[in-house]
């Protein structure tokens, strides 16, 4: 870490007093590339004393060795922490930074304006009240401009402050101001951007930063502090929203005690209110409001407390507790704006962890919309959402989960995907509306149910699922295994993987988004068929660990179990009785697993049969005596 980020990180001490009138404010700086974000920043911490004296030399000698201001103080190096930043001028990853003036205390994330830097931009918009988007005077508004505008106004950030930066550097020059403000106004007004300000500023020189500038006499506006000082805080606001309690813990110290605990998201709550419990519906009424400090009478937005019932009702980490007469929604179906933050692109089909507010869900992208050129605002149709991507998309979740639209609440309207092998997180998502058919579709119930059929059968039903390379040998060692059940009088049924791409998947490819809508669609008819009570053989290459944990999802405890064919590359590119290794190895063939697309091993299948060692017919023996080890049929 370097000299000037070290002591930076005692900002938080500076004055610990100061500003505790009016709450916090938090709030991003964003714009088009050295636009000079960082400078406006450091500016900010010198003009509010938030900077140690040694903090002040050290930015004095970094500044005349690789300073960018002729050896004044380069405000920029205060923020630019990485090694990579201060070598290229320009921010890379967010950096945080608290300051505090008499009547305020402020949070300012610096966001970087490169676009392939958008996915930490998002990061520290996420949790902003207001944001200062600067412009150069000299260059005007920029595509990435418009860029963060437009993500500005998606995470609904709803106050904004346009800074007209390095004014001196065009002669404080009102025409050129008034040319910038009317060209930003009418793309403000295009993506609902209509609480704008606008300040000529040079952060370099401290023009209406902190104190009015002489050199701008025909602005008559606020100074850039002067503003953020008086900008609406989100919880004020929220306060006068619907009650929405989020609970994130079950507090439960003793035999005695039982409390929910949570951060209220919006609305006033007050003991003996009458509350409702979303999604399940149950009511109750407020019997205490606890915090650390004691019991409050009532508790407002941004408030953590924990409160305790008058009826024993279930109450779960995840759900959300509301007034009677004003719940949010809830549904398993959604249109919901993604924002795309994973390496490996978003693929229609394949399933994810969500995770909004403190409940966690399964959730499939189905479909994918469009994707937005936020540049433009152009609506694209696209397969996939590459890194840093925005689309719009549907969402299924295995569960009913209570949401309001992230528009009208962004605490209960926004979500996180994660990936479910890696847990990273990589999507940010914004709710938009339920869709309608998750209202009027309801599962039908049968009086015939699985167990029964599995009784009529006289066996478990299940999957074996074989994967492996094109090659391995699955298809050889499924049916002999089939062959083997049915001889026994047991109802089996083999899904082949070129079998059902003659007919049900024949309008799929082999590209990734096709591989994985391909599984998708097989796992659901193998649902099916288990349901009907058969033993069903799927013998499909699924190359990607994720759609073969979502097959495994699908179905009960026990009834799905991986059976890797493990043959290695070579010995599978040596059989090749269909020709295809070497068509990929020609370029004839694209997509191909193991040549120019990858295969992802089980990493702990139920079965493995490691064709180097065993030939078919000994492979479909063990795994009938696995499945009579598991009472699935019964032993020979």
């Amino acid at each position: 870490m370097d000299r000037i980020n070290e002591a930076a990180m005692r900002d938080a001490a500076v004055s610990p007093d100061r500003g505790a009138g009016k709450g916090l404010l938090r709030f991003i700086t964003c714009g088009s590339v050295d636009d000079g974000k960082s400078s406006l920043i450091g500016r900010l911490l010198f003009e509010s004393k938030a900077l140690f004296d040694d903090q002040l030399a050290v930015l004095a000698d970094e500044s005349k060795r690789i300073g960018t201001t002729g050896g004044d103080l380069d405000f920029a190096l205060l923020l630019d922490g990485l090694a990579a930043e201060r070598e290229q001028g320009i921010t890379i990853d967010v950096a945080y930074r608290f300051f505090a003036t008499d009547s305020r205390k402020f949070i300012v994330a610096d966001t970087p304006g490169h676009e392939q830097y958008t996915r930490n931009m998002v990061t520290g918009a996420s949790t902003a009240d207001a944001a200062v988007i600067l412009v150069d005077a000299r260059k005007g508004v920029l595509t990435q401009t418009r860029r963060h505008s437009y993500l500005v106004s998606l995470l609904g950030i709803r106050h904004i402050a346009v800074a007209v930066n390095k004014m001196d550097l065009v002669g404080y020059s009102s025409d050129r101001f008034r040319e910038i403000q009317h060209e930003f106004t009418v793309f403000a007004d295009r993506i609902g951007l209509d609480d704008v300000v606008f300040l000529p500023i040079s952060a370099v020189n401290g023009d209406n930063i902190t104190t009015a500038s002489p050199n701008t006499p025909w602005f008559a506006g606020p100074t850039l502090i002067d503003y953020l000082e008086a900008v609406e805080v989100d919880d004020d606001r929220m306060q006068r929203a619907p009650l929405r309690l989020p609970i994130q813990w079950v507090n439960r110290p003793n035999l005695d005690f039982r409390g929910f605990a949570g951060q209220l998201a919006s609305g006033v709550l007050k003991s003996g209110d009458r509350i409702q419990v979303n999604p399940a519906g149950t009511q109750s009424t407020i019997k205490r409001i606890v915090t650390g400090d004691g019991d409050l009478g009532v508790a407002v937005a941004g408030q953590s407390v924990t409160v305790t019932l008058g009826d024993e009702i279930d109450v779960s980490r995840g759900d959300v507790l509301s007034h009677v007469d004003a719940p949010p929604a809830a549904s398993d179906q959604f249109e919901a704006t993604v924002v795309w933050l994973g390496d490996q692109p978003l693929l229609p089909g394949r399933s994810y962890l969500m995770k909004i507010g403190a409940k966690t869900a399964t959730a499939s992208i189905m479909p994918l919309k469009y994707k937005i050129n936020v540049n433009t605002l152009e609506h694209l149709a696209a397969p996939r959402l590459e890194a840093n991507e925005i689309g719009v998309c549907g969402l299924e979740l295995d569960r009913v989960v209570a949401f309001d639209a992230y528009a009208e609440n962004r605490a209960t309207g926004a979500f996180i995907l994660i990936d479910r092998i890696s847990n990273n997180t990589v999507g940010a998502g914004m709710l938009r509306f339920a869709l309608r058919r998750s209202q009027n579709v309801h599962w039908q119930a049968l009086d015939v149910n699985k167990a029964a059929r599995a009784r009529l059968h006289g066996h478990s039903p299940c999957v074996l699922w074989f994967t492996g390379l094109s090659g391995a040998g699955k298809s050889t060692i499924a049916n002999l295994v089939e062959k083997r059940l049915h001889a026994r009088g047991l109802h089996t049924y083999l899904l082949d993987g070129d079998n059902v791409r003659h007919g049900l998947n024949r309008d799929l490819g082999f590209t990734d988004a096709d591989r994985v809508e391909n599984i998708r669609r097989v796992a659901e008819v193998a649902k099916l068929m288990v349901d009907a009570g058969l033993i069903v053989l799927v013998s499909f290459i699924s190359p990607f660990r994720n759609e073969r944990r979502m097959a495994r999802a699908l179905m009960g405890e026990g009834e799905f179990l991986e059976v890797y064919i493990d043959t290695p590359l070579a010995v599978a590119e040596g059989r090749d009785v269909k020709g295809l290794y070497k068509k990929a190895r020609g370029g004839q063939l694209r997509n191909f697993t193991g040549i120019d697309s990858p295969y992802e091993a089980p990493e702990n299948p139920e079965i493995r049969i490691d064709t180097t060692a065993v030939d078919a017919p000994q492979a479909a023996a063990e795994i009938f005596a696995a499945m009579a080890e598991r009472g699935i049929i019964a032993a020979d």
